[in-house]
């Protein structure tokens, strides 16, 4: 074999391991970087340094044994670096004793066999949500917090994330600009807060933990990448866990239900095509009757935690989930119930959409005209793909075929996901008179 052949075989496996390290663990090598280092900007920094060094490195001295903490010991040293060459920097230094310590201080960088530096005990039981509840800081309005932990730890691009709340791409990055703004301007520590400030950040991190597995749930990213990214959503849910068992409440437990009645539905949402396949339509044979039974026993042990006290938006929505998920067949759905839930549901976080859900669940109990006439009641969700969805699908169930293949088409120009624009595709084709055999299908409460 000749050195030209081996070198590049090298560098690709520098390259895929590179990849593995930052996509295996979303979010955990920043997450020791910022902690350390105190600055998201600078750690930031400080791993696309680290990235561009093992580029370098691994093809010629190969890949280290825990690429992870080789990107953490040369992010710190070179952030240091970065730190000396500025005076704004040397003054940081000067009160960055512990980055110092961990860093060394000197040049030098592991070698491929050298022990990486073990993560220090965390009260959370995990760096990464460690690091989600310094974000989570009460300084930050709630938006703010979630968009910067999403952003900065949960392997979200900013265009995911303006998906995720329903906003213009441009307004969510100057969300997130503002929100590090404000930590720098303020002084806002990057340190997990003491135990009796946990409560109140908890929120916010609940809320980075779902909509982090929403993503993973439906893709918004690369049209190419299939429906789902298990990463994503297998990430969240062993992070649910952890601050379950960290803050037992009522909330969290139903998270972990919620997130686990839709991830047991993970093997029947995709055609062999790669289309999705809509809820009415899956094989429940293939849901994971485990995970199911699971979220079961999790729910009640809420609704028993709650007591007297009205259910939260986490043991509604689990709630709703239960009851799709603990139907034989979709027509044994209690489409009753679940609107019922839907009302119980926006009177506590009156989101448009889950106004746009309870629609859904309506047209299933009093039919699809008057739950048209409350979808198209709704405001600010002009730009979201499954608002338009859903009108085409009730527009479809009423006969008006042409208006349906204009609705399609727009959720088709504002969809990403590859697994949904295929579904689209085929139900653009399939436009015309409805059938009785599809009629009752609300396609889109997945």
């Amino acid at each position: 074999m000749s050195d030209d052949i081996f070198l590049a075989g090298r560098a690709g496996a520098a390259h895929e391991a590179l990849d593995r390290a930052l996509r295996d663990e979303p979010g955990r090598v920043l997450s020791v970087l910022a902690r350390s280092l105190g600055d998201l900007d600078l750690a930031e920094e400080a791993l696309q340094d680290a990235a561009a060094a093992a580029l370098d490195r691994w093809p010629v001295d190969g890949v280290p044994a825990n690429p992870g903490g080789w990107l953490v010991t040369v992010g710190r040293r070179r952030a240091i670096d970065r730190l000396r060459r500025t005076a704004v920097g040397r003054r940081k230094e000067a009160t960055s004793a512990a980055a110092l310590a961990r860093a060394g201080g000197g040049p030098h960088e592991p070698g491929p066999g050298e022990p990486s530096e073990p993560p220090e005990d965390e009260p959370l039981g995990d760096e990464r949500l460690a690091l989600m509840f310094a974000c989570c800081h009460p300084a930050l309005a709630l938006p703010s917090r979630v968009a910067l932990t999403l952003r900065t730890l949960g392997g979200l691009s900013t265009a995911e994330i303006a998906r995720a709340f329903v906003v213009a791409e441009p307004a969510m990055k100057q969300r997130i600009t503002r929100a590090k703004q404000k930590i720098r301007t303020a002084a806002i520590p990057l340190q997990v807060p003491p135990p009796d400030q946990l409560d109140e950040r908890l929120p916010g991190v609940l809320a980075v933990l779902y909509l982090g597995f929403n993503e993973g749930y439906a893709a918004t990213g690369d049209p190419g990448r299939g429906l789902t990214r298990p990463d994503l959503s297998e990430e969240a849910i062993r992070l649910a866990r952890l601050v379950d068992a960290a803050l037992p409440t009522p909330e969290t437990r139903a998270l972990v239900a919620l997130m686990l009645f839709h991830h047991a539905r993970a093997a029947a949402r995709e055609a062999a095509d790669g289309a999705l396949v809509p809820l009415g339509e899956q094989d429940r044979t293939r849901w994971d009757a485990s995970l199911i039974e699971e979220a079961n026993h999790l729910l009640a042990d809420a609704a028993a935690a709650a007591a007297d006290d009205p259910p939260g938006p986490y043991q509604l929505q689990a709630a709703i989930a239960s009851v799709h998920a603990n139907a034989a067949r979709p027509e044994d759905t209690r489409w009753d119930d679940i609107a019922r839930l839907y009302d119980g549901l926006v009177v506590v976080a009156p989101t448009p959409v889950f106004r746009l859900n309870r629609a859904v669940a309506y047209s299933m109990t009093v039919g699809p005209e008057p739950a048209l006439a409350q979808v198209d009641a709704l405001s600010g969700l002009e730009a979201f793909h499954l608002f338009h969805a859903t009108r085409a699908d009730l527009l479809r169930r009423l006969g008006r075929s042409a208006e349906a293949e204009a609705a399609y088409l727009t959720a088709l120009a504002l969809t990403t996901n590859g697994a949904e624009r295929r579904h689209l595709h085929r139900r653009i084709a399939e436009c015309g008179p409805v059938r009785p055999e599809s009629d009752g299908t609300a396609e889109y409460l997945t």
